[in-house]
């Protein structure tokens, strides 16, 4: 267990706390050993708070809500790839924003079931405000999600009231004491459901003095009482225009006590960044521009001008609709031919091919349809595909084909091409 215990401690299974343990944000001794990467995939939020104002592209601030980009679900498996292969120390795939995980569920689900996939060691968690925990509980659980984020700045609606401009519940919005009160039902009822499942909650409460200071020993109280795992009690950070820009910052030392106080029931997090939404690395360390789409473009400059006669490189790209490489290797009927030479690259025709699969039966038996497909390509170094079987992959290479899986744009998916055949 870490150094920050309360007097009271909530048992959790030996598999949690293993998890736990590798969690740099529910764990001050894996905050320096363990690395996290947020998925900048949730862009909407569902609540509108009085010190929020989420910028998406914002690379000099560090605060909840700001990312330089918004993902897909497959361009967060893509780039989730990319930070896994040079952060060997990657324990934990979040997400947290830049608006709601469960306003915007199918792209946190999708997101987190794509990288689960292939990596069961990783911890998965989400941050959320909650008013939607009840609706989504069980899916949250049977998703593989083991560590759940809520903020809960009130228990009294007449409080909430002052921090919220509006709550939007299934269609309708609701305004005043009637959509803090609605929040802090649906927050209560959400957290209960998943601590009595044995998933670990972390509560964050922003302290905004004059408005809630006083009020949230209580709500730690209560927390304690839901059997919530660990309190991060943040200092707000006024945000240029939201409608608390100008409200004043916490004072520290009163932050300070106001953790001393609190702790004696659930352990307080002292070392929380008030990380961005698109963070990555070491707490404290963020590296998220180093993993950017200007990063990426940057890492292909310095290959190739660190070459001497670079050789032209032809590419095989899957696509549906020429924009987009979004197409199985073994559905493509056609293939658009790319040349690639240095820096540049061109457009040089479409070439149809045999529909590589036509079902498990029928590909058994017509190898011929199989080596058709290798043939019209054959006078390529690389195929840019959205997927491919291990079988066609193999005999791609055979013939000297690599196979590069992508998905986003053909321009971005070839600079990645560049990137890994000049090396």
């Amino acid at each position: 267990m870490d150094c920050n215990c309360s007097k009271t401690e909530n048992k959790i299974s030996d598999i949690m706390l293993e998890k736990t343990n590798r969690h740099p944000c529910y764990s001050f001794d894996a905050h320096n050993k363990f690395a996290r990467m947020h998925l900048p995939v949730a862009s909407n939020c569902n609540i509108s708070c009085n010190y929020c104002n989420r910028k998406f592209d914002c690379v000099n601030e560090s605060r909840p809500g700001v990312t330089s980009e918004i993902l897909t679900p497959k361009e967060a498996k893509i780039k989730f790839d990319r930070v896994k292969e040079k952060i060997g120390q990657l324990s934990v795939a979040g997400i947290a924003g830049p608006g709601d995980a469960l306003d915007n569920w199918d792209n946190t689900k999708k997101s987190i079931e794509l990288i689960r996939t292939e990596n069961s060691d990783i911890v998965f968690c989400l941050s959320t405000n909650g008013l939607m925990l009840p609706e989504y509980a069980q899916e949250i659980i049977q998703l593989g999600v083991t560590h759940v984020t809520v903020t809960v700045n009130c228990l009294d609606s007449k409080i909430g009231a002052k921090i919220y401009k509006y709550v939007n519940y299934k269609g309708k919005q609701y305004v005043g004491e009637l959509g803090a009160k609605l929040l802090l039902e649906n927050q209560l009822k959400g957290i209960e459901l998943l601590t009595s499942q044995g998933i670990i909650v972390k509560i964050n409460i922003v302290m905004l003095e004059g408005i809630n200071d006083q009020h949230i020993p209580e709500v730690v109280k209560k927390m304690k009482e839901l059997g919530v795992y660990i309190i991060n009690i943040m200092p707000l950070i006024p945000a240029q225009g939201s409608v608390f820009e100008n409200h004043p910052q916490t004072n520290m030392k009163n932050l300070i006590k106001m953790r001393d106080i609190c702790e004696l029931d659930v352990r307080q997090m002292r070392h929380c960044k008030q990380c961005r939404a698109d963070a990555i690395g070491l707490l404290g360390e963020d590296r998220s521009q180093e993993f950017s789409n200007k990063a990426l473009k940057e890492e292909v400059l310095e290959v190739v001008e660190n070459q001497q006669n670079v050789k032209k490189i032809k590419v095989a790209v899957t696509s549906k609709n020429g924009r987009l490489v979004d197409l199985h290797y073994g559905h493509a009927k056609e293939f658009m031919i790319y040349e690639i030479n240095g820096l540049d690259f061109k457009f040089i025709e479409t070439r149809q091919a045999d529909k590589y699969c036509l079902g498990n039966e029928e590909c058994d038996e017509e190898e011929a349809r199989r080596e058709a497909a290798v043939d019209s390509i054959a006078d390529c170094d690389a195929v840019l595909t959205l997927r491919i079987g291990d079988y066609a992959e193999k005999k791609l290479l055979e013939r000297g084909i690599r196979s590069v899986i992508y998905w986003y744009t053909i321009e971005q998916g070839l600079k990645l091409v560049q990137k890994e055949l000049i090396n």
